[in-house]
């Protein structure tokens, strides 16, 4: 991933450094269980910690050559070792070390988007208390339909990256196992009970069954998670971005002191940070088909996967996670309009309260399609005419006949739309 878009910590985690600590770390766990069993000395065991290091660049060296990078891991570590080198990846085969460490890599990238997910539940859950009784229209095809609250937008965003951090947690969890199985996943050259100790060395479970990789129906699912949680992340941007439209104006991206928002038009104040993260989310659900795509592996391994995630690996993470610091601070400096809901609410006028008198008009007495025939005959001239909803219903015996003047006008009423909010907020906030 290009800099613009990364983020330090998210960045460490897919580093040359760390990546080549984790090998380093599971082929020295694997020497301490050895030297338990009593396969290889303990001084040796002790000597791989003790004088084991690597030198990237001489790895890069290596790998030149030898055009294999575990095998250069190995020759950059024994240079660092000497002879008790010959210990290390015993009755092990380079997936037990790839597999392995991807799955803590995974584990570490899902442990911060975790975190990135919290940060946005909590501005969101602030921002919709703020807005809980604002007012709005509702929207349906993009067009007006009924009143609600903009807290109930920001509340129905919060319930959404509720289940994206359950479905995150989860396949996280699902990710975090170990193979150290050897060539087929038989163990036929190490003891499981070495899998089991690296394993829990690295806070990862045994994986049941590896055929010398990791099953990837588990990768798939942690990146298929991903692209739906970016899909929320662009359902929320796309918001923004039709909310800040000139004729709507109904919210907006903060704009800075010194910001520009064109380089030919002094005026403009674009919804770029919200445009970003729809361009972020698409990169995001890109890696979603190569990862389902790696599952099908041909007999106990090939090494297909591995191109797709070397690259899908880092980037789906580290854009994911720029993207949930930058959708949380969107909605963290979210300027909001309520005097431009309030218009546009009544922009259509009382067009949004059709629905509370075709009720009424079947509730008095009308069958539904007279009911429906009668208020659509109001409301399309309104549409055409631009005049006044209650107005023209009034001015109709055939609706006064039925529904008296104090009894119409009672319909026009906003509150009634947003009398459960109350009961809504309980059931995703749980106060």
């Amino acid at each position: 991933m290009i800099p613009r878009y990364t983020r330090p910590a998210m960045a460490e985690i897919w580093s040359d450094e760390t990546r080549y600590r984790i090998w380093f770390e599971i082929e020295a766990h694997a020497c301490d269980a050895l030297a338990e069993l009593g396969v290889i000395p303990r001084e040796a065991a002790a000597a791989i910690w003790e004088r084991g290091g690597f030198d990237i660049a001489r790895i890069g060296e290596i790998e030149k050559v030898t055009r294999h990078d575990v095998i250069a891991f190995l020759t950059s570590v024994a240079e660092h070792v000497g002879k008790e080198a010959r210990f290390l990846h015993q009755g092990m085969t380079s997936s037990d070390v790839l597999d392995t460490a991807l799955s803590v890599q995974l584990t570490r990238a899902g442990d911060l988007l975790l975190e990135d997910i919290d940060q946005l539940l909590g501005v969101l859950k602030r921002r919709a208390f703020e807005f809980k009784h604002t007012v709005t229209v509702g929207r349906s095809h993009g067009i007006h339909a009924e009143p609600l609250t903009f807290g109930l937008k920001l509340a129905g965003f919060y319930a959404e990256f509720t289940r994206a951090k359950e479905r995150l947690r989860q396949a996280r969890q699902d990710i975090a196992t170990c193979a150290i199985s050897g060539a087929v996943g038989t163990f036929a050259n190490i003891d499981p009970r070495v899998e089991a100790y690296v394993a829990e060395k690295l806070g990862l479970a045994p994986e049941p069954v590896s055929t010398q990789v990791i099953p990837r129906d588990r990768h798939a699912m942690f990146f298929a998670t991903l692209g739906v949680i970016a899909s929320s992340v662009e359902r929320a941007a796309v918001e923004i971005r039709h909310l800040q439209r000139t004729e709507v104006l109904e919210a907006e991206e903060y704009f800075s002191p010194g910001q520009k928002g064109s380089s030919a038009m002094p005026h403009k104040r674009n919804p770029v940070l919200s445009e970003n993260l729809t361009g972020l989310s698409r990169l995001v659900r890109g890696y979603v088909t190569p990862a389902l795509e790696n599952v099908a592996l041909w007999h106990e391994r090939d090494i297909s996967h591995s191109a797709v995630e070397r690259v899908a690996a880092p980037d789906a993470t580290i854009a994911l996670d720029f993207a949930l610091a930058r959708l949380t601070e969107v909605f963290d400096r979210l300027v909001v309009y309520p005097q431009h809901m309030k218009k546009n609410l009544e922009h259509l006028h009382g067009l949004v309260f059709s629905q509370r008198v075709l009720l009424a008009l079947t509730q008095a007495g009308l069958s539904r399609e007279e009911a429906y025939a009668l208020v659509q005959k109001h409301a399309m001239k309104v549409w055409e005419k631009g005049t006044d909803f209650f107005t023209e219903l009034a001015a109709d015996t055939e609706v006064t006949r039925h529904l008296p003047a104090e009894q119409l006008e009672s319909l026009f009423d906003v509150d009634y739309h947003t009398k459960h909010v109350e009961t809504i907020f309980r059931r995703v906030f749980g106060e």
